[in-house]
């Protein structure tokens, strides 16, 4: 492997969490002017019209009917249950902090299913990262400014729980699953499943109602090829060359990424607390990845 291609497989983690960070904030440029499940179909059938050219573009090679059954179960985990769940949990009620931080336990959750069902191994200097990690994530999100309480409801909970586990399973299932499969068509499949959801989703609870404005068409071509391209594509990249755990547990930097982000486009506070709860995040990656 020459050096110039040892330092990109190296920087893949973190370009992915750049570009994974800005999910938030298309959502919130989208916000206005379309409704959840709406947004999240017009997403994936936009994704599925670029994979299916990039398939062909590239020739890849099609899976088998097992392979893309598997594709479809991983589209339905790592997208439709997580995506769904995160807005359906907002969307009645729950504040985005408080779902952030329910999502923020997925890396501890990824790492015990990877330890109990795959038999990967964690030295306590790493699950110490894990949850010094965590404690970062959780003080990122205490340091804004949450406005108000919010009433706890069996729905909003049991849709932000079904997002934490879906996305936790997806990745496991994908590391077991999917390792032989072409990441372009294999995302496809990933992507036709998702959309058959957001239809289903779009179509028994929202009106419709779209209205077309260049912030919401911008958001919208973001959201394809930022996250749905480029960034799942290295997630999927990711899972099949790492181990689980700590491939999740970049998922730490997210949150403190997306804090700096709408501090520098749309002002939100950045106090001195977030700003060390961001380094306490960081040497909780850090334990986590070192290999000594």
């Amino acid at each position: 492997m020459g050096e110039l291609q040892k330092r990109w497989v190296q920087a893949v983690p973190f370009v992915f969490v750049v570009l994974w960070s800005t999910g938030f904030i298309g959502a919130k440029y989208a916000g206005p002017y379309i409704e959840p499940f709406h947004v999240l179909l017009i997403r994936m059938l936009l994704t599925l019209m670029a994979f299916g050219a990039l398939a062909l573009v590239l020739k890849s090679r099609w899976p088998s009917p097992v392979q893309a059954m598997h594709q479809m179960v991983t589209g339905f985990l790592v997208h439709a249950t997580y995506l769904g769940g995160v807005f359906a949990a907002i969307e009645w009620g729950m504040p985005a902090g408080v779902t952030s931080l329910i999502m923020g336990l997925q890396p501890l959750l990824t790492a015990l299913m990877s330890w109990q069902l795959m038999g990967e191994t964690l030295r306590p200097k790493q699950w110490s990262g894990l949850v010094i990690g965590f404690i970062g994530v959780a003080l990122v999100l205490a340091s804004g400014e949450q406005g108000g309480q919010f009433e706890v409801e069996w729905s909003t909970m049991s849709a932000a729980i079904a997002a934490l586990v879906a996305i936790s399973v997806g990745t496991l299932y994908q590391k077991r699953f999917g390792g032989g499969t072409d990441l372009i068509t294999g995302a496809f499949y990933q992507y036709l499943m998702t959309a058959i959801a957001m239809a289903v989703l779009a179509f028994s609870f929202e009106t419709g109602h779209i209205d077309w404005q260049p912030e919401l068409i911008a958001a919208l071509l973001w959201m394809v090829f930022g996250l749905s391209v480029s960034a799942i594509l290295l997630l999927m990249l990711m899972i099949r060359e790492g181990e689980s755990a700590k491939v999740a547990s970049y998922f730490y930097l997210v949150p403190p990424l997306t804090a700096i982000e709408a501090w520098l486009l749309f002002d939100e506070t950045l106090n001195l607390m977030g700003m060390m709860a961001i380094g306490i995040t960081v040497l909780g990656i850090y334990l986590v990845l070192r290999r000594a």
